[in-house]
Formats: structure tokens, sequence, C-alpha cells
């Protein structure tokens, strides 16, 4: 038995397709994988993370997108959106449309149980090869935990964990913090499982 040749597509047709839909893929070697639709907290901690960027960065150059900002990371070809990026610098694109982003300077991921491990992973190990990257921020969806990672003089990445409502997270690029009782306003968590179950 014989099967069809896997069909790879190049940028320029990816881009053309993805400027033509109302769904979201990402784009990788040739590739085009659809994107999941997100869950109720999922979406208002990205309202979230949309509100208090917005008013944080009101007044200073920098840029901030949600969810419909695609970034290309160049030096590996992969395309995705991230919920939340920002720039302090000049903002650059691919192209004359405007829609693929080149130098995000912070990336932020909330984590779904189906993305979770490839963000971490796969996804942080290309984002690393952006080297306008200077900050990298995983937002957990069920439960008060915000996970930091800085790019340090050395190439290295630092992580900082801020656990809890009353934590805050230093976004040192925008010069500013994040209280995590704002982000996580009006997010109901499932409860904890208890320790003898």
């Amino acid at each position: 038995m014989s099967t069809q040749p896997h069909r790879l597509f190049t940028s320029e047709e990816y881009l053309a397709i993805e400027r033509d839909t109302e769904l979201k893929h990402e784009f990788y070697l040739g590739e085009i994988f659809a994107m999941g639709g997100a869950t109720e907290p999922h979406n208002q901690i990205t309202f979230n993370l949309a509100t208090e960027l917005g008013a944080l960065l009101k007044n200073r150059e920098c840029r901030a997108y949600v969810n419909d900002m695609r970034v290309k990371v160049s030096a590996s070809g992969l395309y995705t959106y991230p919920d939340a990026v920002v720039t302090c610098e000049q903002p650059r694109f691919e192209d004359d449309e405007l829609d693929t982003l080149l130098n995000p300077q912070m990336i932020i991921e909330v984590l779904s149980d189906s993305t979770e491990k490839y963000d971490r992973g796969k996804k942080f190990a290309h984002y690393r090869r952006v080297e306008s990257l200077r900050e990298y921020v995983l937002v957990s969806q069920d439960r008060p935990l915000v996970e930091h990672y800085a790019r340090q003089d050395d190439g290295h990445w630092l992580l900082t964990v801020a656990n809890g409502l009353e934590a805050t997270v230093e976004l040192p690029t925008v010069d500013c913090r994040l209280r995590l009782a704002d982000v996580y306003a009006k997010v109901e968590f499932p409860p904890e499982e208890s320790a003898g179950a």
C-alpha cells in the first residue's frame, strides 16, 4: 500500500494561507499546524495581561500585542502566536503586512494542559534563538504562579518564580512589575486535591 507524499509549504505559501483564514496556525519546516482554542481561564488571564500591559506601557515607547501578532523566529523558521509579546525597540516586521513581528523583547505564554510541555521545551528552545528576546514569561492557568526567565549578559537564562496572589513579577525590559492579583483577576481555580486523596 502506498501513501501520498506529505505536502510541504514555503513560508510564502503559509503566510498567504494564514492571511486568508480566521484560524491560526504555526508553521515550521514546511508544515502547518492548527492551533487549538483556549479555555475561559486562559482567555481571562490573557485579557488581564493585555489590560495590565496596556496600562503599564501607556506612556512608554514599548508596544504590546496579544493573541493575533505572529512572531517569526528567523534563526529556526518557526512562525507562532504568543499569548502576549512586547517590544520596546522600533518594531520590525517581515513585510509590509505588519503582522509578523521579528524583534520581540518579551514573550508571555499562558500555559494549558495541551501546550505546557511544548511551551517549556521546544518552543522555548526556538524563542531563545531570537536575539532581541530578553524575557520569557510562563503563566499558569490553574493556580497563581508565574515563571519569569530573564536572559543574562552571558546568554544564560535566570528563572524567578512568583507564587500566590500577593506576589509580583518584575519585568526589567519594560521597567515595571505585574501583580499576580491583577493577572488572575476573575479567574476561578480548580479545588486543590487533598493530600489524603
